[in-house]
């Protein structure tokens, strides 16, 4: 088998075990720094990728990751966060890991390899027609996510591959193929590290824009997160304050009519007759805060 990137020695790891402390930490912050580089190279395939996603999703599609070891952890933090920040409904959100929940606990290698395990829970997760499965492997290669990713193809789920090596075969089995070409690992192999960081960095983008795409986002607020903690609620306020330019106790009495829900308050704030009229006003403009806001500017005028 032909040494792929992936697995390849990094051109400064020559005798990095006898560096001082100091020199060994720097050459593994740039190594850092240089994977990350490589989400610039895919940013197409992330903009189409982002798309689809949010296509399935407008249409009740649910969105699926399904990867192994690193690569799957990754996937977990990105998946975990789309309820909390957007406001994505955690049944939408299916997470497909080697070794289920024990990886958690166990990072065991064995799993990635279990292509029978990859079937079943692609099937026990009913993905298919008008979801969207996200697959992610360094190398591009691990039998669970490849497997993962072709039986969702075949149940007629659309399909992005996310690998670290030029002509992967997980991209054989994707409608749109993110490469993120890492150079080769300080520790040889270890793809917690550079291609670690460069998916997360991917991930983070995708997410961020598919959000964007379903109007979860305005200006830099996350207009649509679910404030279910201390820290969000006053979140929340802080951000209908800021969009509205009202007082901290006028956005949260805007809150409190809204029912915690920020772009209703901030319509409300608008000029909404009341929360149902608001949620009207945004289902007319597709869950977009700036077309709603117009909409009420509009109807003002007339």
């Amino acid at each position: 088998m032909a040494e792929t990137r992936t697995e390849a020695l990094h051109q400064n790891a020559e005798g990095l075990d006898v560096q001082t402390p100091d020199a060994i930490l720097s050459f593994l912050a740039n190594a850092q720094i240089e994977a990350a580089k490589a989400v610039h190279g895919a940013i197409p395939a992330i903009a189409e990728a982002a798309e689809l996603i949010a296509r399935q999703l407008k249409t009740g599609g649910r969105l699926a990751y399904a990867a192994a070891g690193s690569s799957g952890l990754m996937a977990v933090a990105d998946a975990l966060e789309l309820p909390g920040t957007f406001g994505i409904a955690r049944d939408r959100i299916a997470i497909l890991i080697a070794g289920g929940d024990e990886a958690f606990h166990t990072l065991a290698g064995g799993p990635e390899d279990d292509i029978e395990e990859a079937a079943a829970a692609v099937a026990n997760a009913n993905i298919g027609k008008g979801d969207c499965l996200i697959a992610i492997s360094a190398s591009g290669s691990t039998p669970y996510a490849v497997q993962a990713i072709g039986d969702a193809r075949r149940r007629g789920a659309a399909t992005i591959a996310i690998a670290n090596n030029k002509g992967a075969p997980l991209f054989g089995e994707a409608d749109v193929a993110i490469l993120l070409e890492t150079p080769p690992e300080l520790i040889a192999g270890s793809t917690r590290m550079g291609a670690g960081t460069a998916q997360k960095i991917a991930l983070n983008m995708l997410s961020t824009l598919t959000a964007i795409h379903l109007g979860h986002v305005h200006d830099g607020y996350m207009v649509n997160l679910t404030a279910d903690n201390i820290k969000l609620r006053d979140r929340a306020v802080r951000m209908v304050a800021a969009i509205t330019g009202r007082s901290r106790d006028d956005a949260a009495r805007l809150l409190e009519e809204s029912g915690g829900v920020v772009k209703t308050a901030i319509l409300l704030a608008a000029g909404a007759a009341n929360a149902d009229a608001a949620e009207k006003i945004l289902e007319g403009s597709g869950q977009k805060l700036r077309p709603a806001l117009s909409a009420i500017e509009g109807s003002k005028r007339r």
